[in-house]
């Protein structure tokens, strides 16, 4: 294989598509480690996410694992590369966190977990990046990391105990178990729990859904959580937002209106 073939093949193991509605999804392909993340396959999901932040037109982002095994099993641990060890780690990982993506707080579009198997360490931790979490029936979350002396450094443990009860995220994380999607579904960490086969459907339905609401509306109420969810409320009033500000002054609240008055759908396309 040729260099240029190798690099190909490399980047084909995470693939961006965005389709005429600026809907993106991004594929982990490496289904040989269950999606397992090496360096270079963090690198190139940087590089996707930075290009989709930048990318206004950008109405949703759909991440998903290719195959039916696996969103992504965590660190490709065999290749070595992906995580520094113990105290080299602490305080001096990826600032984005697991995959470009778990502690990511600049992406302004909502990002939607497509779990279609398991979803392990830094997979789970890039499922705790996501805005909305839709899992196939067959799905199963985990912070594994303590079975091997590990711990779950990009964002896992406080982000577990901040989405759902405090007793529930200290049984997962104390005993790294594996949890199933209907589980997790009653703990509220996942939206929506749906047979395999159908699960492209569902997550087809949430875009759906969010692609009725006002694009400069939605960013705003992204950034607005991005930037002022650890304040209080008082304080999150005072806060500098500028997607606020700029769907404030935009025209789509205006088309909203009148269309609600005129009785048809808003025509967002427009307004752009």
């Amino acid at each position: 294989m040729t260099d240029t073939a190798a690099t190909t093949a490399r980047i084909d193991e995470v693939r961006l598509t965005i389709d005429d509605r600026r809907v993106a999804t991004v594929t982990i392909d490496r289904q040989h480690v269950l999606n397992a993340v090496d360096g270079r396959t963090l690198a190139r999901l940087n590089e996707i996410w930075a290009q989709l932040e930048a990318d206004e037109s950008i109405r949703a982002v759909i991440v998903t694992g290719a195959g039916e095994r696996a969103f992504c099993a965590g660190a490709d641990m065999a290749a070595g590369s992906v995580e520094k060890t113990g105290l080299e780690y602490w305080g001096d990982g990826d600032p984005n966190g697991f995959g470009g993506l778990s502690l990511r707080a600049t992406l302004d579009v909502p990002v939607i977990a497509q779990v279609n198997g398991y979803a392990l360490g830094g997979g789970m931790e890039m499922v705790l990046g996501a805005d909305i979490v839709v899992a196939s029936e067959n799905a199963q979350f985990a912070l594994p990391e303590p079975r091997v002396g590990r711990l779950a450094l990009d964002g896992g443990i406080p982000n577990l105990v901040r989405r759902i009860p405090y007793t529930q995220a200290m049984g997962i994380l104390l005993t790294g178990r594996k949890v199933p999607a209907a589980e997790m579904a009653r703990l509220g960490l996942v939206n929506e729990v749906v047979p395999l086969s159908d699960l492209p459907d569902a997550v087809e339905r949430w875009v759906a859904q969010i692609l009725l609401c006002a694009p400069s509306s939605v960013r705003a109420v992204k950034q607005i959580v991005n930037r002022t969810g650890h304040l209080t409320a008082a304080e999150a009033r005072n806060a500098s937002v500028p997607a606020l500000v700029a769907s404030l002054a935009g025209s789509e609240q205006h088309e909203g209106v009148r269309a609600f008055q005129e009785k048809r759908m808003p025509s967002w396309a427009e307004q752009s």
